[in-house]
């Protein structure tokens, strides 16, 4: 799974989850940084990405729309790059890469 990390995270988490997410991006590196909501989602499910957000607004889109892309919406206050890494690395094994072995 790749990870499509939303405008409210740090473009610092593309690269420290890389090894387990491998070819994740943040919005800003594909010029989606103040794109409306519907340019990334249709982004998202073209290039087979999982977009990541603090906001609710892919999670409402997602209700309406449908999957793909799929929605990890982070539901913390405010909390630190380090934690939301950490959020993400713990959770990873639930949702294995395609090909993965068991």
């Amino acid at each position: 799974m790749k990870l499509l990390l939303d405008e409210n995270l740090s473009p610092r988490l593309a690269t420290s989850l890389g090894d387990l997410y491998p070819g994740s991006a943040h919005v800003t590196a594909h010029d989606l940084g103040q794109a409306p909501d519907e340019a990334e989602w249709a982004f998202g499910r073209e290039h087979r990405y999982t977009l990541v957000t603090k906001g609710s607004d892919f999670h409402e889109l997602s209700l309406i729309r449908g999957t793909p892309p799929k929605v990890v919406w982070i539901r913390r206050g405010s909390c630190s790059t380090d934690q939301i890494d950490a959020i993400l690395r713990r959770h990873e094994s639930r949702h294995p890469s395609p090909g993965a072995r068991p």
